[in-house]
């Protein structure tokens, strides 16, 4: 299946079980929720994207973010000395990804940070979106949803909000550069 046809038939089961909730109780529903974050994590989709010089929101994608607490379970997470009780885990495979971390900086899974990143001790929530050569400092955060362009310096303590709710609400968007 190409991404989208994918991306249309995800996008009518989420607005289906996010019209009627009783429908996350079906296999096909709650793993449409987990394919779109699968989705965002990889950079395939985003919340907002600009086409046609204008910035879109794609309030099916943030219904899909609010789904997924939902239907993600809490568990016990331990890594090292540090030990979390949540429903999202963290992003996986930075290395791979070509995007830096500095301990304890945090990215959870949903988010996408692309390929020269550098995370420090900050945070990016799911959903936002952080482009090449951007930098996260020191105790930055990158709310939910939020769309971080290239070649941007969060300064150290800022805080982005991610306006996850409405979900048409467009979210913080700061361009590139």
């Amino acid at each position: 299946m190409e991404l989208s046809e994918q991306i249309t038939e995800l996008r009518e089961k989420i607005e289906a079980a996010w019209s009627n909730r009783d429908l996350l109780d079906t296999p096909e529903h709650s793993q449409a929720v987990r394919d779109t974050i699968e989705l965002l994590d990889s950079g395939k989709i985003r919340v907002a994207e600009k086409l046609d010089g204008e910035w879109v929101t794609h309030a099916w994608i943030k219904q899909g973010v609010l789904l997924y607490f939902v239907v993600a379970e809490m568990k016990v997470m331990e890594m090292g000395p540090y030990e979390f009780f949540d429903k999202i885990p963290l992003k996986r495979n930075l290395k791979e990804q070509g995007v830096r971390v500095v301990p304890p900086g945090t990215v959870r899974y949903g988010s996408h940070v692309e390929r020269g990143a550098v995370i420090m001790p900050g945070y990016v929530n799911i959903g936002a979106y952080v482009g090449a050569g951007s930098m996260v400092d020191t105790w930055a955060t990158v709310g939910s949803c939020a769309q971080i362009g290239q070649g941007v310096h969060l300064s150290g303590g800022v805080g982005i909000g991610g306006v996850l709710e409405p979900p048409q609400a467009a979210p913080v968007i700061i361009e590139d550069n």
